[in-house]
């Protein structure tokens, strides 16, 4: 049997386009979570960026978790935990989606309280200076906190938010 000379073996690295090319991310989007920490090149002996295979499946991990909002701060910190030098197992992808799905679950039950409060006031329509949680006239609820206070904190100190604005004219 003839002896495979070097260039018959499948190449263990990926130049940047091949990257780009198979995991559907632009070149310039590899170079950006470079920087941020998320995936590793080496340099090949001319200094071009070569990627081991196992950046494809990295990359797949960082698209997932992007497509359901996790910031990429939070990917790049759990990521950082997990060795770059080999493909992610899937022990390394269930202590991820562990990690997230507490914080998806949290943004599930804020989004759908915040859908449900919406589908109301277009219902009603009386959009009220009193009683509609997205009012707040002459920013009274200003002492309570900063943002949405009554759509965030629906359920919690709702009625004695609403009470703090109850004076106000409609």
């Amino acid at each position: 049997m003839p002896e495979k000379n070097r260039t018959d073996l499948p190449r263990r690295e990926l130049t940047v386009g091949e990257v780009a090319t198979r995991s559907g991310v632009a070149v310039s989007t590899l170079h950006f979570y470079e920087a941020k920490g998320l995936i590793q090149s080496m340099r090949s002996r001319g200094n071009q960026r070569r990627y081991p295979r196992s950046v494809l499946r990295r990359i797949a991990v960082i698209k997932i978790a992007q497509r359901t909002g996790i910031p990429l701060a939070d990917i790049q910190k759990e990521l950082s935990a997990l060795p770059n030098d080999r493909q992610l197992l899937a022990s390394d992808w269930e202590h991820l989606s562990q990690h997230w799905k507490t914080d998806l679950n949290e943004r599930i039950a804020k989004l759908t309280a915040l859908r449900d409060q919406l589908t109301s006031c277009i219902g009603c329509g009386c959009l009220s200076m009193r009683d509609c949680p997205l009012r707040n006239p002459y920013d009274e609820l200003s002492e309570k906190g900063t943002g949405a206070y009554l759509i965030e904190h629906a359920g919690e100190e709702q009625d004695e938010a609403a009470a703090c604005i109850k004076g106000s004219p409609d």
